[in-house]
């Protein structure tokens, strides 16, 4: 009997950890699309070799490993701070 009191408050931390894993699930994977896309369009446009396009490719290559490993969080972080040096490479800068 005992034991079963355990148990219940258990699930429910486990239960609550695996939701706040998700919370970022979609603005991951939709902020993710987007910087892709808009890092197909600065290359299309020529701005492949600057320093802000070569930022911007690494922080999307690290926002898909953390998607990978369900760390949407980190993820969303970086495709957003992506897609700002995929701008400044369409800027120039």
């Amino acid at each position: 009997m005992r034991l079963s009191w355990l148990c219940v408050p258990l699930a429910a931390v486990m239960l609550a950890g695996c939701a706040a894993k998700t919370n970022y699930r979609s603005s991951c994977g939709s902020e993710l699309d987007a910087a892709w896309k808009e890092l197909d369009i600065a290359k299309a446009e020529g701005f492949a070799g600057t320093v802000s396009y070569s930022k911007a490719l690494t922080l999307i290559t690290g926002a898909k490993t953390q998607q990978q490993f369900e760390a949407y969080e980190g993820c969303t972080r970086k495709a957003k701070k992506a897609r700002f040096y995929i701008k400044e490479s369409r800027a120039g800068r």
